[in-house]
């Protein structure tokens, strides 16, 4: 059985990052023929166009690993109404230069969780506007806009709410037929 490689992109530096241990508890959700390998964003210098003819080592490294995957979860806090600018700073480095895009075509899902009612609505809604123009078929629905409570993980890093980790399971049965449609591999 081949294995699916899916890139996990976590907007969050935080050491103990809700979206990280999100991003987590989702990949147990998912079938065995499916891995998550979560890249690392917090090394990336700051984008700069000059440096397009010549990236350092942690953007080649990015796109590489963007290019051997074949989908992207993306799963963003929601700073001041929008995602993080340490994640646009990833997406730009490997969209970049351009006609060059890592990003193209790699079907992709959006979610997030923080402490607000509203979860990362808005922050989704901005990253889905910026996804939509490199060309990433992203999932529609079902969305995920999760509020942080406590018991939401258990010690273990699995969802420990029953009525919530089926809401997930039926999420990532739909992400994994996502993947398999629009999967160029």
């Amino acid at each position: 059985m081949s294995q699916t490689r899916i890139a996990v992109i976590v907007g969050s530096l935080r050491k103990d990052s809700y979206n990280h241990k999100l991003a987590l508890a989702l990949a147990h959700l998912a079938p065995s023929d499916f891995t998550f390998e979560h890249l690392r964003i917090d090394d990336l210098p700051l984008y700069n166009q000059d440096d397009d003819g010549n990236p350092a080592a942690s953007v080649k490294r990015l796109k590489t690993e963007i290019a051997a995957a074949q989908g992207l979860l993306f799963v963003t806090p929601e700073y001041n109404r929008s995602f993080p600018g340490v994640l646009k700073n990833a997406i730009d480095h490997a969209s970049r230069p351009y006609g060059q895009s890592a990003w193209g075509g790699k079907p992709a899902a959006v979610v997030g969780i923080s402490v607000g009612a509203t979860g990362t609505a808005l922050a989704q809604q901005h990253l889905r506007n910026v996804l939509a123009y490199l060309d990433v078929p992203t999932m529609g629905s079902p969305e995920i806009f999760l509020q942080f409570k406590d018991g939401l993980f258990d010690d273990k890093g699995h969802i420990g709410n029953e009525g919530t980790k089926k809401f997930l399971q039926g999420w990532m049965d739909k992400y994994v037929a996502w993947i398999k449609t629009h999967s160029a591999v």
